[in-house]
């Protein structure tokens, strides 16, 4: 959705148009999806979280602020939903989505599985903020400066956290016996 459009969707939502809104979750519901499954590491908890952000977005349109981009507030409500439910589901975080079929061998899938495993658990591992610039860099592929502006930091900060974040994923990924 163009800029321009999305700030006439916002404005006759806030004045109470549910259609003009649900053009912005048609418009986002995909990224909020990719991003809380992605943090989450399951589906089910993403279509949760995706289905909640909305709400919370209707409920507390009247608090967004029109001089910045619709995206950029509800990707925050997103991840701070995605946080919670990583918060009340610890310690324990099961992960399963299954790698699409494809003309691999069976050792291959067998071996894509794992490290698809291996990486999933590595992820959850990170602390929250680590976790959010690699999904943001590498999971939706983000310039450092839209990840600055999305998450409140400035840039230098979020190269520091990406640049952690990937020693962090590395040192678990050995744990797990995965090496490059």
């Amino acid at each position: 959705m163009v800029e321009r459009g999305e700030a006439e969707w916002v404005r006759l939502a806030r004045a109470g148009d549910a259609r003009a809104f649900e053009m912005l979750v048609t418009s986002y519901e995909r990224v909020v999806y990719a991003t809380a499954s992605r943090m989450l590491g399951n589906a089910e908890d993403a279509r949760d979280v995706t289905q909640t952000v909305f709400v919370k977005a209707w409920q507390a349109l009247d608090s967004f602020d029109p001089m910045h981009r619709f995206f950029s507030w509800i990707y925050r409500i997103t991840v701070n939903e995605s946080l919670n439910m990583i918060r009340a589901r610890r310690p324990s975080a099961p992960v399963d989505d299954a790698l699409p079929a494809g003309g691999a061998a069976p050792d291959d899938d067998v071996h894509a599985s794992e490290l698809r495993e291996a990486m999933r658990a590595a992820m959850l591992e990170l602390s929250d903020d680590y976790r959010q610039v690699i999904v943001l860099r590498h999971g939706m592929n983000h310039s450092y400066q839209e990840i600055a502006r999305m998450i409140g930091v400035p840039e230098k900060t979020v190269k520091s956290r990406l640049y952690t974040a990937r020693q962090l994923l590395a040192q678990a990924l050995r744990r797990r016996g995965v090496t490059a």
